[in-house]
């Protein structure tokens, strides 16, 4: 039975930091699992819609593993030109419900019912996903699966990305 599910298009600039000096087309080996995917299904790309979520997702990355900001420094801040690219619609409590999923929240260990539905979608021939993102709810991210390791010709990052050598101001709205 196919999910209740509605698409939208994604368009404009979205973000993405990585650590400074690395091709920003370079994925990991083996891919890593995220809140939408187990690497070892489908690897996925992860954007947020503004800087304040792009940094709100790295600390929360940082606070679940421990590590102090200094130390993940410096990192490149890119941004990416989305011409069109068709994605599920995950971005409110009423249509993450439709697929039986609450608003997301820090902590891996909610991870496996959104990998559940992500895999699904994946399966199902969908592109991705746009959803709330768990670190500053108030934004959105867009997961992004990538079954060639690539991105397709209508995401194009901006060169050349922003360098940061301190670590940003803790977003407002943020949670750990």
């Amino acid at each position: 039975m196919a999910l209740d599910v509605e698409l939208t298009i994604a368009t404009g600039s979205w973000f993405r930091q990585t650590p400074a000096g690395v091709n920003p087309a370079s994925r990991p080996i083996p891919p890593d699992d995220n809140r939408w995917q187990r690497g070892r299904v489908v690897d996925a790309v992860y954007f947020a819609a503004d800087h304040d979520c792009v940094w709100a997702e790295w600390y929360r990355h940082l606070a679940e593993r421990g590590i102090p900001p200094q130390a993940a420094l410096p990192r490149d801040l890119w941004t990416y030109d989305v011409e069109s690219l068709e994605l599920v619609d995950l971005r409110n409590a009423e249509r993450l419900g439709r697929v039986d999923l609450p608003m997301p929240t820090p902590g891996r260990r909610t991870w496996p019912a959104f990998q559940a539905i992500g895999e699904r979608l994946y399966t199902d021939g969908f592109a991705g996903i746009l959803a709330p993102s768990a670190a500053r709810p108030q934004s959105d991210v867009m997961c992004m699966f990538l079954p060639t390791g690539l991105l397709p010709d209508t995401v194009a990052p901006r060169t050349p990305p922003q360098h940061v050598n301190e670590p940003p101001v803790p977003p407002t709205g943020m949670r750990t």
